[in-house]
């Protein structure tokens, strides 16, 4: 047989073998979700921290969705003041000196609430990410120009900052107000971001891309965003349970003008004119929107424990389908050449 013949026939000569077909655009897509979106939300849902942050969030997303929709927003009733929880069944978690639902008051906050949480979320990550991978990546005076406003931000207490703010602004928005209280959690991210950059900027793939022409931005977005997507997910979900609790505080101190329902608001009213923190019968309307802000944050705080594991390269490959279905089997079956090798 000629070489000819053995390289058409796949013998000797492998690599002379044609390609069947080539990677089309919609499996390169298919593959960059999978790897930055559908992996990490396995690995998330993979570890009952996750599964209980996640269904938390669902909850609130429902409740901020579709709750105005199916509960009618709270009026007084003056003959049903001060209610105790499940005394009545049309008042649930009871009612205040006015006679206004409780449960209404909390649903009805909770989509301000959530604006204001994705706003302030989406601002402090996109900034702190944007400015943090341009300083790493370019180097130079750029780095040094970004930093020094970075850290001349970080410098500066970022309570007093955001009621300077409040008090020139008065926000009424709640996605005004959201974004107000991310901007000083922008400058720690951007800092974090950075650190993780400088190794990433000397990566084969990416000096060959810089020497190839490509632009910065696209070298950025392609090369080194998803590798950084972990981490800027974890930042993001600790980002909103910041905001949460900033929101919350401001509006029961009354530094934040009152539009909409507000768990701190209703917290303020029952502190400090229904004697909730000294009657025992009034102690359902404190209780209830510190409830709502406690169980919002420690659906956040799960999913961010559970998203630690993101950081472990091999795991996140293990739960990419589009290239890890092997590698998969050979980690569960207990019988594989390989565990039996590593035992």
């Amino acid at each position: 047989m000629s070489h000819s013949d053995e390289a058409s026939s796949g013998g000797e000569f492998p690599f002379q073998t044609p390609t069947t077909g080539e990677t089309t655009r919609k499996e390169r897509w298919s593959r960059t979700v999978d790897r930055t979106v559908l992996a990490p939300a396995r690995i998330i849902l993979s570890d009952w921290r996750g599964k209980v942050g996640v269904t938390i969030i669902a909850l609130y997303l429902f409740m901020g969705l579709a709750g105005p929709y199916l509960i009618s927003p709270p009026e007084t009733d003056t003959a049903n003041m001060l209610v105790g929880p499940f005394e009545m069944w049309q008042y649930p978690l009871g009612t205040d000196s006015s006679g206004r639902s409780i449960l209404a008051d909390v649903v009805h906050a909770t989509p301000p609430m959530l604006k204001m949480v994705a706003a302030g979320g989406v601002f402090a990550v996109t900034v702190g990410s944007i400015v943090g991978m341009v300083a790493g990546y370019k180097g130079g005076r750029t780095d040094q120009a970004l930093m020094v406003v970075t850290d001349t931000l970080m410098a500066i207490p970022g309570l007093p900052l955001i009621i300077v703010l409040a008090f020139l602004f008065e926000p009424r928005n709640p996605y005004v107000v959201g974004i107000i209280l991310a901007i000083p959690a922008w400058s720690v991210l951007a800092r974090s971001i950075r650190s993780q950059m400088l190794p990433l900027r000397n990566v084969e793939y990416v000096e060959a891309n810089r020497l190839m022409g490509i632009s910065t931005w696209k070298i950025i977005l392609k090369d080194i965003a998803p590798n950084l997507m972990p981490y800027i997910l974890v930042s993001f979900v600790g980002a909103s349970r910041g905001i949460v609790f900033d929101s919350v505080a401001l509006y029961f101190l009354g530094v934040l003008p009152t539009t909409d329902p507000n768990w701190g608001v209703t917290m303020d009213t029952a502190y400090s004119s229904g004697g909730a923190l000294y009657s025992w019968g009034a102690a359902h309307w404190l209780l209830a929107p510190m409830l709502a802000v406690v169980l919002l944050s420690l659906g956040l705080i799960l999913i961010a424990q559970a998203a630690d594991k993101l950081f472990n390269p091999r795991i996140r490959a293990r739960h990419q389908k589009t290239t890890a279905s092997d590698a998969d089997d050979v980690d569960h079956d207990p019988k594989t050449p390989a565990e039996t090798t590593a035992r």
